[in-house]
């Protein structure tokens, strides 16, 4: 009876030292879910008229809407041009600096620096850099290359965001694969070695295996950082040239700010707060399996 009274007692306790941080997670993270819930359900503005329950005919307009496939079409081409290349060319650089001592500190400070930098002041550097007159058709023009209208032209302006977005996420992913990488075993490639297995052999069947919850890590958390990026669309592009460069979570701003159609922006913030969280659960998935 007393061990039952002293577990009673322990369970109360972490309830009530707990509870200031549920109470903060309830305020500002399930009752914003819920409320977006529920307002996907109607339509109107918040003015005098109000709002009315149309049931599923957001989420119904949201499947049929030609926009909206050009957009997701859109997300998917921006979401895999920075996932692959940001996490390869990260891969391959924390392998090379690892193998370094001199200046990997230094290199890696360098590396991170994008980071932590404004994405508002990058992007708007960035249109600086492509635009008609800008410093890169000043080098192409140096070179004997015609100009080309980056920001204008359906073809490279998406190219250009996608740039930004892997010079962005480039530093985050190295620090984390160098970490990863640290964790390995030395002994594992001393006997390898000693074996005869190569460097590219080493590469495959030790770095690899032993990194495959970071590998997980970096996709999972690049894809949704680049599912969230809104400030370069918004600074270089506005999502045009005729919507080449629109992606979901801008279309979800020009639907509630824009229009004031906030039930069917919320619909899709739903939507891709549901393939946001269905990353994180695979993450988890793999995360759990044993290496």
């Amino acid at each position: 009876m007393g061990g039952r009274g002293k577990i009673e007692t322990e369970v109360w306790t972490a309830g009530l030292l707990l509870a200031p941080a549920l109470a903060l997670l309830g305020l500002f993270v399930f009752w914003p879910i819920l409320y977006l819930l529920g307002l996907s359900f109607t339509q109107g503005s918040f003015t005098r008229a109000g709002v009315e329950w149309t049931g599923l005919q957001n989420y119904l307009r949201l499947v049929l809407d030609p926009d909206v496939v050009q957009v997701l079409g859109n997300t998917v081409y921006f979401t895999g041009a920075t996932v692959v290349p940001s996490v390869v060319i990260a891969l391959g650089l924390a392998v090379l600096l690892n193998r370094t001592v001199a200046l990997r500190g230094l290199l890696r400070a360098a590396y991170f620096i994008p980071a932590v930098t404004s994405l508002v002041a990058v992007g708007l550097g960035f249109r600086w850099l492509f635009q008609t007159d800008g410093p890169v058709n000043s080098l192409l023009g140096f070179l004997g290359g015609e100009p080309i209208p980056w920001l204008g032209s359906t073809l490279w302006a998406m190219p250009v965001l996608i740039g930004l977005s892997i010079w962005k996420q480039l530093g985050f992913n190295l620090v984390v694969f160098l970490a990863g990488l640290q964790t390995i075993p030395r002994n594992r490639y001393e006997a390898a070695a000693l074996d005869g297995a190569g460097p590219w052999a080493q590469f495959w069947h030790i770095t690899l295996p032993g990194l495959r919850p970071t590998l997980v890590f970096a996709v999972v958390t690049t894809a949704i950082f680049t599912l969230r990026g809104f400030e370069p669309v918004y600074v270089i592009t506005g999502g045009g040239p005729l919507n080449s460069t629109n992606i979901l979570v801008h279309y979800i701003y020009q639907q509630a700010f824009g229009q004031f159609d906030f039930g069917y922006a919320a619909a899709a913030a739903i939507a891709l707060m549901a393939v946001v969280g269905g990353l994180v659960y695979l993450q988890l998935r793999f995360w759990d399996q044993p290496s």
